[in-house]
């Protein structure tokens, strides 16, 4: 069929999207770390929350697994960018093996505010979701029994803790800005004397992406979301979509769209979760202008400038 032939297709791609400062400093931390090390090196889990990404490292000799019982003693490991208990890095210690750890620092100051909230012999409220390795890690930087997870308004308004005087919270980074101000509003409505975060857990990154989307989503009849069926931030983009009123569908990539769901459609909008590559963004718009007679419109909804320094242990290979 010839270009003329083709129904035309409004494309709308947000700006922020994809790969945030955390994400770029985690998938360097590896890539040097192989530079200084030599391959084979080791990571702890997935580095960040895309299949992508992590067959690209395993092709320049990372070897991702799940615990480190699975590192020999001797090989270089990894801690991913969700952060790790604290038990992880003290039996890497004890084991005495090098180790990077690659947790987003903004995941790390949640850590420490923990670590602070405890120290004031305060009970602490985790906003995430279970079984998410960020909420592990966060809620495994303190003892066992001294963080308890809030899930939905509707934990929020269970719950009835021992010393409701001495409370505080703290969030997953990745999560829903507005469904969190839900939680945190009813949790403020009956427990007025909880200390609250003096800044927003929820990143920078997170925050601008959902705001992309919201900008463009009231124009569009679909929306692509560019992210791995495990990035609680990309899935947290397609309620987002959803909640405004357009139909969305997370895709890991070109070859996972869905023709059919797309057909009728005038305006698409595009995005990509923050550890979805651009290059993955480029391959469905060019799958989109094999299919349609497409135009290219960029929102631009704020401009991101933050970088992450590496850690010490690699600065000689920076």
């Amino acid at each position: 069929m010839v270009s003329s032939e083709r129904a035309r297709l409004r494309i709308l791609l947000a700006n922020p999207r994809g790969f945030c400062a955390g994400v770029d400093r985690a998938i360097k931390i590896v890539e040097l770390a192989i530079k200084k090390f030599g391959a084979p090196v080791y990571v702890r889990h997935e580095i960040v929350h895309n299949r992508y990404v992590v067959e690209s490292l395993e092709a320049k000799g990372a070897v991702f697994v799940d615990e480190l019982d699975e590192v020999p003693g001797d090989a270089p490991v990894v801690f991913s960018a969700h952060g790790v208990p604290k038990s992880v890095p003290a039996e890497a210690e004890s084991r005495k093996m090098i180790y990077v750890d690659a947790t987003c620092p903004l995941v790390s100051k949640v850590h420490r505010q923990v670590e602070r909230h405890q120290e004031a012999g305060r009970h602490i409220l985790m906003i995430g979701h279970a079984g998410h390795p960020e909420v592990i890690g966060t809620m495994g930087q303190v003892a066992e029994g001294s963080m308890t997870l809030i899930e939905t308004v509707e934990d929020a308004e269970a719950l009835n803790p021992a010393d409701p005087e001495h409370l505080s919270f703290v969030t997953q980074t990745t999560l829903s800005v507005d469904d969190t101000a839900d939680i945190v509003a009813t949790l403020e409505r009956r427990f007025p004397s909880m200390i609250t975060p003096k800044k927003e857990d929820i990143c920078y990154a997170t925050t601008n992406r959902q705001s992309a989307v919201k900008a463009i989503a009231t124009e569009c009849d679909r929306m692509i979301v560019i992210g791995a069926p495990n990035s609680s931030n990309s899935r947290r983009l397609v309620e987002v979509a959803e909640k405004s009123g357009c139909a969305a569908r997370l895709v890991q990539r070109a070859t996972c769209l869905d023709w059919d769901w797309i057909e009728g459609a005038k305006t698409v909008g595009i995005t990509a979760g923050a550890s979805a590559p651009e290059i993955l963004v480029e391959e469905v718009i060019e799958a989109i202008r094999d299919h349609y007679d497409a135009t290219l419109e960029v929102v631009t909804t704020a401009e991101e400038d933050v970088i992450f320094k590496v850690p010490p242990i690699l600065k000689d290979v920076a």
